[in-house]
């Protein structure tokens, strides 16, 4: 039997909306006198999924919501607060996102425009950090770093990155900065649980689906799956089951456009070389 959470460990109506949604539903729950396992049974998950819903971990869909709301006659407000909470900014986003990125098993990541942040040279997320707009670089430096130290557990999750070639070619900081970058990349892309492939930039490729912008997908035991997209001064986590699917649907469409792993550290390497 799982450990009984103290109520500090529980999520806070106070921190965002889907904190709210996830309080409010256990609230709910024990006002009924029901067990988590026969609310399960109404949203159709086993009594550990209702548990992480309750707990944060994993986020209330809109099947799901819909599903309480007929059962206790709500008015759709169930729906509602999730749709509400899917369209909001998210204040806790970004640890959230560091949470789950964590906790991770699997991890799919299209980057459209710059070296993902696990795979950064100290210099290389200098030099971007730097000429952004952020008050406290140093400690936004510090906090990446720290968060690559991920692929060096003795379990590493596997890790899949599907690499524009913009972010290969665009100049960042200096040629000697990029060169010692794209020499991480192939160093990175000699480990057993790394897969690294290009999207060339070339008439053969064309219009893709990835011009939408960068996105990952994190799958883990305990949440799932969840998809984070960025934009600038903000990111959105998407843990509802379609919308993921449809994350996971771009990422396959981008990956059949892709060079194999062999041809893309070959493209690298014509790139280091034209650096010199």
């Amino acid at each position: 039997m799982g450990r009984k959470r103290s109520p500090d460990e529980l999520p806070k109506p106070q921190t965002n909306m889907w904190d709210f949604v996830a309080y409010y539903m256990r609230f709910q729950r024990t006002q009924r006198g029901l067990s988590g396992e026969a609310l399960g049974r109404i949203i159709n998950v086993g009594k550990a999924q209702v548990s992480r819903i309750e707990t944060g971990v994993q986020r209330l869909d809109a099947r799901q919501a819909a599903a309480i709301d007929k059962a206790w006659n709500t008015g759709r407000l169930f729906s509602l607060l999730v749709w509400y909470a899917a369209i909001g900014h998210d204040p806790a986003w970004f640890a959230q996102y560091v949470e789950i990125e964590q906790k991770s098993e699997m991890l799919r990541i299209y980057e459209a425009n710059v070296i993902p942040g696990l795979l950064q040279t100290p210099e290389y997320a200098e030099a971007l950090l730097r000429s952004g707009t952020e008050t406290n670089p140093d400690q936004l430096i510090t906090d990446r770093l720290q968060r690559q130290d991920l692929l060096l557990r003795d379990t590493p999750p596997h890790l899949t990155v599907l690499l524009s070639q913009n972010a290969l070619d665009w100049p960042v900081g200096s040629p000697e900065i990029m060169y010692g970058q794209l020499a991480r990349l192939l160093e990175e892309a000699q480990r057993y649980h790394v897969a690294l492939r290009v999207l060339p930039r070339s008439w053969a490729t064309g219009a893709h689906a990835g011009l939408d912008g960068s996105f990952q997908i994190m799958s883990g035991d305990n949440f799932g799956e969840v998809a984070y997209a960025e934009s600038p001064g903000t990111g959105r986590l998407v843990s509802s089951p379609p919308d993921v699917r449809s994350y996971g649907i771009r990422f396959e469409r981008i990956s059949a456009k892709a060079l194999d792993e062999c041809a893309s550290s070959a493209l690298i390497q014509k790139i280091m070389e034209e650096m010199r």
